[in-house]
């Protein structure tokens, strides 16, 4: 399961980051908002690079940007083999996605607690990150489904919810043993 993650999750995160870039470059171009250098400036303070007045090099800015998304969308893969798919997977994966940005941010000093954010931005944030959420999902819940339903949905099939009655499938049904 973990192997079929990896690479899944990988592709999955780099289309969600691409949907994600292709929405905020829409967004960009009606609201006249300026390209972000926030993923640049968190990147040059993780791995200790010089940062110089001005905008960052945006190749830095770019590795940033997809190496987030892509490793990302490796904890959206494993939600998908383990069988949390569909939109609430998503929509608790997009929770996820806010808050990886928002501990690096804050950690490194390069952003501000969302709740000291003006309300306009904060809601273009959450909107891009729920699009790459979604994104990822779709892609992610698409190829965990070829290899079948995952050990979560087989235990549902047995009789969904939770039960004291109802114990875990057997370790070799769990594909994840």
């Amino acid at each position: 399961m973990i192997k079929r993650a990896l690479w899944q999750g990988l592709v999955a995160g780099t289309v969600g980051g691409v949907v994600m870039t292709v929405g905020e470059k829409v967004e960009q171009a009606l609201t006249g908002r300026p390209d972000s250098h926030v993923p640049a400036r968190v990147l040059q303070r993780l791995a200790g690079l010089s940062q110089g007045p001005g905008e960052p090099p945006r190749p830095v800015n770019l590795v940033m940007h997809y190496g987030q998304a892509a490793l990302l969308g490796v904890l959206r893969s494993v939600m998908a083999q383990a069988g949390l798919r569909g939109p609430a997977a998503s929509a608790e994966f997009t929770v996820v996605r806010l808050t990886n940005d928002q501990i690096l941010e804050n950690a490194t000093g390069v952003g501000a607690p969302p709740s000291t954010w003006p309300r306009k931005e904060l809601v273009v944030d959450v909107l891009h990150k729920a699009v790459y959420a979604f994104a990822t999902g779709a892609v992610a819940d698409a190829l965990a489904a070829r290899g079948g339903p995952g050990p979560g949905q087989r235990h549902a099939a047995l009789r969904p919810g939770r039960h004291a009655d109802v114990g875990p499938l057997p370790r070799k049904d769990t594909r994840g043993h």
